[in-house]
């Protein structure tokens, strides 16, 4: 009888316990979707669009990062090569213990002015640096992108995107179907995309980051992660779709404009090529529609506010991507002209 009345206390109390267990780890789970759902809705209260202010006193050389962030002189000791992604990249680290991602390539240049000129209409960019040579300690063998490497690790024409301490990439937004977005300010961003030829419009070329903004709460930015495919024909193209002055300068920039909405052709369709993947081709396909249906007033009020820029301002954002006088003087020229069509429409 007293093992039976032990047995039966030892098994309340395992009873209890699991109980117990049940409704601690149901609690747990309970903060967890409330800690989920409210880390959800901050992100989606996150920031698009800036006002710029005063525009005409923006520094399009140094870009977002100022003078300031600049690449330090020297050499730089390489970290790691990053393979996953389709342009040459790899990480490095200056004397300050900085780490950046270098880009090669021919997106390295386009990307720097795609950077400032996007910035100067309020939206958010990398902080992205060009520099025509870059000597890199320790740099073996790269999987992509030796063809810009010279003898003792010199790099040419390498894009540096500094790696900004206390920021985290934390997600992806869609060009479509994140219905939070201001749809005023997104309309803005797709008519900047349209205006440098950016038709590398793919979700997963956005970025949102976490960062702590300067009086310590914790903010999302919502931006554009990658800005190499620019300033080249409006679709994609194996040899001149980035960074070609020709090209850019012979695109066609707005397709259709209505009473209310504007039609513009970048992204483009996918050329015939693509047919030897299906899907990548109907992909692309629905890639053109981000920038149709755009509402005339918000592209107006981009060209109204880029209208602020001086013809310096935008060679600088050029200058600081490496480019030629000539070249700079072409891709200048088409900037001011479409941002005329803008603001006039």
């Amino acid at each position: 009888m007293a093992e039976k009345k032990a047995a039966n206390s030892f098994g309340v109390r395992w009873l209890g316990l699991l109980i117990l267990a049940v409704l601690v780890l149901n609690g747990r789970r309970a903060v967890q979707a409330k800690t989920a759902e409210t880390d959800l809705a901050a992100e989606r209260s996150g920031i698009l669009w800036q006002d710029p202010g005063n525009i005409g006193s923006r520094d399009l050389f140094y870009g977002i990062g100022g003078m300031q962030d600049a690449p330090t002189a020297g050499s730089y000791t390489f970290v790691k090569e990053d393979e996953g992604n389709s342009a040459p990249k790899f990480i490095v680290k200056d004397s300050n213990g900085v780490r950046w991602k270098v880009k090669l390539g021919p997106e390295a240049r386009g990307e720097i002015a795609a950077t400032r000129i996007v910035w100067a209409a309020g939206y958010f960019t990398d902080e992205d640096y060009f520099l025509p040579q870059l000597q890199v300690d320790g740099l073996p063998q790269l999987h992509r992108g030796q063809e810009w490497v010279r003898p003792g690790g010199v790099v040419a024409n390498a894009r540096l995107e500094r790696e900004i301490e206390g920021q985290k990439k934390v997600g992806y937004w869609k060009w479509k179907g994140d219905d939070w977005l201001n749809t005023q300010q997104l309309d803005g961003l797709k008519v900047v995309m349209a205006l440098i030829n950016n038709w590398d419009l793919k979700d997963n070329n956005t970025a949102i980051y976490k960062q702590k903004n300067p009086e310590g709460r914790e903010e999302y930015i919502y931006a554009v992660g990658d800005l190499g495919a620019s300033f080249g024909r409006t679709h994609l193209d194996r040899v001149h779709s980035k960074a070609d002055l020709h090209f850019y300068e012979s695109s066609k920039f707005m397709s259709k404009v209505g009473d209310d909405e504007v039609h513009f052709a970048t992204p483009g369709g996918p050329t015939l090529f693509l047919l030897v993947n299906p899907k990548d081709y109907f992909y692309r396909r629905e890639l053109t529609s981000i920038t149709h249906h755009v509402s005339r007033s918000d592209a107006r009020r981009i060209g109204q506010l880029l209208s602020g820029l001086s013809s310096q301002q935008i060679r600088d954002a050029f200058r600081a991507g490496g480019f030629s006088n000539d070249e700079i003087d072409g891709f200048t020229g088409v900037v001011q002209k479409r941002i005329g069509l803008l603001a006039q429409l």
